[in-house]
């Protein structure tokens, strides 16, 4: 496939693919030819890497540029380089992010700093609420094995006889109850008899 470079923003040939080669960031597969209209170093450098047929072209543009359109031109690419930067950066935390790996620092460009700092922030973030978690999970744990515990200390003496170990005490000392006493009044009767 041939491929032309060039920063022209009209007259395109309808038969032939067209890239702004101010926007490059690497070659595109499948390209056998490529056509550069211009002075684009980088361009040509990177397909000739990959051993494509390239061919330059003087640009279309005759007369000269005058120097603060150089100057804004120069500033552009110079701005379009960091943001390209920035964005390598960003891609590799959001793809560690992604795959939950270990977050490596960008090295450079004011947004992926700032991202690393924030994603830093939310793994540390997560690691102790997660050790919290953990050392709650063992509480709980210990506060389960207490409750057992005091349930079983807690449960009922078998009343019928705790009944009659109460109405033996009270018959040995010749003391007259009802029948149906409850067990609180059985043990009130009991406690008199000692206090007595």
């Amino acid at each position: 496939m041939e491929l032309v470079y060039s920063t022209q923003n009209s007259d395109f040939d309808p038969e032939k693919r067209y890239r702004n080669p101010a926007h490059f960031d690497r070659p595109e597969a499948g390209v056998t030819h490529a056509v550069v209209i211009g002075d684009w170093p980088k361009v040509v450098d990177a397909y000739e890497a990959l051993g494509v047929e390239i061919s330059v072209l003087k640009s279309l543009i005759s007369q000269p540029v005058d120097s603060d359109v150089a100057d804004t031109f120069a500033s552009l690419e110079q701005d379009n380089a960091t943001l390209r930067a920035e964005r390598g950066g960003i891609q590799r935390l959001i793809e560690a992010a992604e795959g939950l790996s270990e977050l490596e620092h960008p090295g450079a460009g004011e947004l992926p700093i700032r991202l690393f700092d924030a994603l830093k922030a939310i793994h540390e973030g997560v690691i102790t609420i997660e050790g919290e978690r953990d050392g709650l999970a063992g509480e709980v744990e210990l506060l389960r094995t207490e409750v057992e515990r005091l349930k079983a200390a807690a449960e009922p003496v078998d009343n019928a006889e705790k009944i009659a170990s109460l109405k033996a005490q009270l018959d040995a000392a010749n003391v007259t109850y009802r029948a149906n006493a409850s067990v609180e009044s059985l043990e009130k009767a009991v406690a008199d008899l000692q206090q007595a």
